[in-house]
Formats: structure tokens, sequence, C-alpha cells
């Protein structure tokens, strides 16, 4: 029989080091970094400690969907015309308008939509889920908590004046603890970097060389302090862009497709007017 004590697991080392009591949210950090250079925490798990900790201070605005790139279903449209779309887009979940965004009457899922091929009785308001709202300031911890305990994944966020002004889904809220998720909005791994969609708009991949981006769009970027397009691009912001934002520069527009804290994962371009300068 071994007698020699077991030893401690990770857990129990972290949290001897925190016995030093940290006095603050900073203090804290610092103890978390030591674990980390004294391997007692890997980097994933630092990085998802130092997630939930930012996450309880973030708010509904931080994360988003802005209201200009919600994919929507118009009640008023037949199935016929509005399954191309659900198809193109292939997200779970659609939000479903009376006309106008700000008249969100519903959730539909796209799972539902089997009934339609399956040749039964369908009508879409009778498919519709209840649509959840929730301010733009309510906190990212406390909405994965009421997403958890009403499972549901995706709610509208209103603004002070009650228009509404996006979306959030869990998958959101969760990419900030954990990083990207794969989902409808992510590119498949085999997939090209660079994609032209129908609309004429290029769908490309952060981490796109650029070399390869100067010879599909016909730009001449240096790639001697850039590798790749997403360091190019949040060089330009000078900051790490959230979802939604946008920057323009040599006749060109960058829209954030997907990006959490961290990382920029995805970028809808297209060409601009000469003119256009970005005035944000």
């Amino acid at each position: 029989m071994n007698d020699e004590p077991a030893k401690p697991n990770w857990f129990e080392r972290l949290s001897t080091l925190l016995l030093r009591e940290p006095e603050d949210r900073e203090q804290l950090v610092e103890l978390l970094h030591s674990a980390f250079e004294r391997n007692l925490l890997d980097a994933d798990a630092l990085a998802m400690i130092e997630g939930v900790l930012q996450v309880s201070e973030m708010q509904v605005r931080d994360v988003m969907i802005p209201r200009a790139q919600m994919d929507v279903v118009d009640i008023a449209d037949s199935p016929e015309k509005f399954i191309p779309f659900v198809i193109e887009t292939a997200h779970s979940r659609f939000p479903v308008i009376d006309k106008d965004k700000d008249d969100v009457i519903g959730i539909l899922l796209a799972k539902d939509l089997l009934r339609y091929y399956a040749g039964q009785e369908f009508n879409v308001r009778d498919m519709l889920r209840p649509a959840v709202f929730i301010p733009e300031s309510k906190r990212l911890n406390v909405l994965l908590k009421e997403f958890r305990s009403n499972r549901n994944h995706i709610a509208i966020v209103v603004d002070e004046y009650g228009g509404v002004a996006g979306i959030v889904t869990i998958e959101d809220v969760l990419e900030q603890i954990v990083g990207e998720i794969e989902d409808e909005y992510d590119y498949d791994e085999q997939e090209d970097n660079i994609i032209r969609v129908p609309d004429g708009r290029f769908r490309v991949k952060a981490q796109a060389e650029i070399a390869d981006f100067n010879e599909v769009m016909g730009t001449e970027f240096s790639d001697e302090d850039y590798d790749t397009v997403g360091g190019l691009v949040v060089s330009k912001f000078g900051h790490m862009p959230k979802r939604g934002e946008h920057v323009v520069f040599d006749g060109l527009k960058f829209n954030v497709l997907r990006a959490d804290s961290r990382r920029l994962y995805s970028l809808l371009v297209e060409k601009t007017a000469a003119e256009e300068t970005d005035a944000e």
C-alpha cells in the first residue's frame, strides 16, 4: 500500500495560491496570471476564467447583433419567398416582423419549416415562439442565467425608447467566455478564406493572408507589417472591434461579422465609392 499523500490537483493548488486574498479584481487577475506562469493553469483555463470575470462587467449592447444586420422574416411573405432566404443565411432562429423591425411578433425556428416540406398544414403564425425582449443595459452574466433557466437561445434587444436595437443569442454570451463557437455565422474549416457572396461582396476570414486578399480583390496592401487581413483591419480600428463595427480605407469597407473580446474572426468586405470615407 502506498502511504505517500496524493498530489494536489490544479484546483487545490490554485486555491492555495488564492489564499493570499486579493483585495480587488486587478489583484485577482495578477494572481491568475501568476498561477499560469507557475503552470497551475493552462492558457485555455486562464482565458476562460478571465472571460467569466469580463462577462460580469459587460452589457448586452457590447455583444449584440445590430439592428441593421438582423436577418428577419416578414410575416406577410409566403413560405415560397422567405424559405430561400432562410436556407441562404442558415440560421437556426429568425425574428419574425410585421413589416417593420420595431414590430417583432415572434421567433421562427428553422426546424419548424420541415412541416412545410412534409406537406402538412402550415401557417407561419402558428409556428411562432414567443419573443423575449431585453434592454441594452442588461448584464451578460444575468442574461446567461436567464437563458439557462428559460431554455431560451435568442432575445430581442430594445433601446431606452422601446425600439429594436438588435438581437443577442446565447452563443454571443458564451463566446465571451470560451472563444469562438462554430455556428451558422462561421465558415467550414475546409472552405476558402475568401468567398464571394451573391450580392458581390466578399466574406473574408481574418486569418486570410494579405497576399491572397490582394490577388482576389486587386489591392496592393503591404504584408511587411501584417501577415493577415485581420491584423491589418485591427490596426485600422486601433482597438479590438465588435461585431457590427466597420472601417473604410483604400476604397473598401470592412464590416465585422464575427469577433469576441480577444480575436477578430470574419469580415464582410465591399468596394465603396471613391469619395466615401469612414466618418465614424
